[in-house]
């Protein structure tokens, strides 16, 4: 279990310390169960009255709250306390973190003409496809599958049964969470005299970096261009990205969000939980969508 001072959340934060430095915090929580080793954060005015009745031995808080810290042991004072908040996050995260050891497991099954990178982990039951490359750092959980020709790139870490397809690439410092499948087949037919003949879908999917997708997230590959997503994108779980979409970088959509066939978004949009993106439209870069919008024209 992770264990730190106030000071020492102050110097990992970047903020001004206000009381005793030597309190131990030993978790991060909400204001409202916190425990006096407990380090949390006021991000929002509403939360006030929670400040002065918190048991919390750290608080990081903003300089406009702080003339509310009097009755606290310690605060940190930060410009930014839902950022310090984040960071702080990071830290324990990494703390508490099974190290992964280089190598592949012996029951991975790996293509004789893959690259694997010697700093790269293979997991149990991985499959890895002929003249894929894994990148440096990173990591192929257990039963994921990366198919032919296909990239992994340097400190991704794809989680368990993530499938990747047929040169789909995926760039630096990515996470995958689990079930996520990139790569599948776009949704692409011709109507035949009553029937529907398959339209074969011929590109694939390119991601960038340091781009994070949720549990059970599909992105299809394009029918003839590939489908792309920009660097820093945030996709929550359960988003459906049809084939031939754009995404610009650091947009962020969350859960259950679908984005049909040849829609281009912008960068830095936000798309709210359940909403749709009709197919073939364009939006531009800060477009704001809320929860469970339709964008049809």
């Amino acid at each position: 279990m992770p264990q730190l001072t106030s000071a020492e959340v102050a110097r990992l934060t970047g903020g001004q310390l206000v009381g005793d430095g030597e309190v131990w915090i030993d978790r991060i929580g909400s204001l409202e169960r916190a425990t006096p080793s407990t380090v949390s954060f006021l991000a929002q005015a509403r939360y006030l009255s929670q400040l002065s009745k918190t048991q919390a031995g750290c608080v990081l808080v903003a300089p406009r709250h702080a003339d509310s810290i009097s009755g606290l042991r310690s605060a940190v004072v930060c410009d930014d306390p839902y950022l310090a908040f984040a960071r702080l996050t990071q830290w324990w995260a990494e703390q508490e973190a099974v190290p992964c050891s280089p190598g592949v497991h012996p029951t991975a099954i790996v293509d004789p003409s893959a690259q694997v990178d010697p700093q790269a982990h293979v997991g149990p039951l991985v499959v890895v496809g002929a003249g894929a490359f894994i990148g440096p750092g990173a990591v192929l959980d257990a039963h994921s599958v990366v198919q032919a020709r296909a990239r992994v790139g340097a400190g991704t870490r794809v989680g368990p049964r993530v499938h990747i397809g047929l040169r789909c690439e995926l760039g630096s410092r990515c996470i995958l969470h689990p079930g996520a499948v990139i790569g599948a087949d776009g949704f692409g037919f011709a109507p035949n005299d009553g029937r529907w003949e398959k339209i074969a879908q011929l590109g694939a999917v390119r991601i960038g970096d340091d781009v994070e997708i949720g549990a059970n997230t599909c992105i299809d590959r394009g029918a003839l261009e590939d489908t792309v997503i920009g660097d820093g994108v945030k996709l929550d779980n359960l988003v459906q990205i049809g084939h031939n979409v754009q995404v610009g970088a650091h947009t962020a959509m969350a859960g259950c969000v679908g984005v049909a066939g040849s829609a281009r978004i912008g960068a830095h949009c936000s798309i709210g939980g359940g909403a749709i993106v009709m197919g073939h439209l364009e939006l531009v870069d800060h477009v704001q969508i809320s929860a469970a919008t339709v964008v049809t024209r």
